[in-house]
């Protein structure tokens, strides 16, 4: 594995920087109540955010008069900038992209507490570590910048941890938070009802219309089911249910991909990749009957707004990143993985998604979606 130079500094810099600061940074110097200006990471994917979403609500009852600022990717945080228990977003860029100005930034804040619910490495705990922070606090433990952190005497392995909103919730609860709710949070924006007519308008789609959404792609080809089983399993679908409209959402980067699917489905089959804004997707998500997803942020998207999703998992595992409540409105798909060692996000053919049959996921939606029809 090549190592990057830069990495290699970093880590010698804060060993060096770290041994010299003389501030109590344990957690039993922690003192809730002197708690102002709190900074909350969770600078990853779409999904990741969403599942800190629990945690950042959990901080904002434990902490009502503090300033909560956050860490999010800038290719997303359009869609939290709406959240309301949040006072700022501050742009994570992609690894040391506009790092230093970044700390900058976080610096004039003067944070007492940073929480780590989900960031890139090795640039998440760094930054936390600059922004000039006293506590800092992340879950797990077991990196190799644990040293910086003043829970770094609360041992947990990622092994450990159950779900992903688990792990972020585990690092709130260190911050002295009580849990009260586990829901993810993902607010309507006030557009996006209108914005999403017009597109299901142009789309010849009328209101008394059955949408199924299919979210073909996903952020690695592990993750991905066939598109040729999606083009067989909406062929099936539109064949069963005349009514029936199919939208295959994605990303901008991904319409010709979807387009592929789309045509080869047929006439009742549309693409909304690149015509919906990523802040208007979950106006889009709410008219769908379900959605067939493997592990995306589209199915944790859906999952937040109350739109039952069919959830196909083989690399993934959903016990961590699939569906977390509403049980009784989700159905999982799960499979084992097939190769050893599996290389997951470097798969060059997802030989376990085969093992997710057309029938499996055609029952699953009639179960879920056509109850009584």
């Amino acid at each position: 594995m090549r190592i990057n130079p830069i990495d290699v500094l970093l880590f010698l810099l804060l060993k060096i920087v770290k041994f010299f600061d003389g501030r109590q940074t344990d957690l039993k110097y922690f003192d809730p109540e002197a708690v102002k200006n709190i900074l909350v990471v969770s600078s990853t994917a779409i999904g990741d955010t969403l599942l800190s979403t629990p945690a950042i609500r959990a901080v904002r009852e434990r902490y009502p008069q503090a300033r909560i600022v956050t860490h999010f990717n800038i290719k997303n945080m359009e869609l939290f900038e709406n959240n309301p228990h949040i006072d700022e977003i501050i742009p994570y860029h992609g690894g040391y992209k506009k790092f230093f100005q970044t700390i900058m930034n976080l610096r004039k804040h003067k944070f007492d507490l940073v929480l780590i619910f989900h960031g890139n490495e090795p640039q998440a705990t760094p930054m936390a570590y600059f922004s000039g922070a006293r506590f800092i606090i992340k879950v797990p433990t077991t990196s190799e910048y644990g040293f910086l952190l003043s829970n770094k005497n609360h041992t947990l392995r990622r092994e450990d941890l159950i779900h992903g909103v688990e792990q972020r919730l585990k690092a709130a609860e260190l911050a002295d938070c009580r849990i009260s709710d586990k829901r993810m949070i993902l607010p309507i924006e006030k557009d996006g009802e209108s914005a999403v007519n017009k597109f299901l308008e142009s789309s010849r789609i009328i209101g008394a219309d059955s949408i199924i959404g299919f979210q073909a792609g996903a952020s690695t080809l592990s993750r991905m089911w066939f598109p040729d089983r999606f083009i067989e399993l909406g062929r099936r679908l539109i064949n069963s249910y005349p009514e029936l409209k199919i939208i295959i959402t994605g990303s901008p980067q991904e319409y010709e991909y979807c387009r592929k699917i789309a045509d080869a489905i047929g006439e009742k089959a549309i693409v909304s990749a690149g015509e919906i804004p990523l802040k208007y997707m979950p106006s889009l998500l709410r008219r769908f009957r379900v959605l067939v997803s493997g592990d995306t942020g589209i199915m944790h998207m859906s999952i937040a707004v109350g739109t039952p999703v069919i959830a196909l998992f083989a690399v993934a595992d959903a016990k961590k990143s699939g569906p977390y409540y509403d049980m009784e409105k989700h159905t999982v798909i799960q499979k084992e993985r097939t190769c050893e060692p599996c290389v997951s996000k470097k798969c060059k053919y997802q030989k376990c998604m085969e093992n997710i049959s057309i029938n499996e996921v055609f029952d699953a939606i009639k179960q879920t979606a056509f109850k009584s029809t």
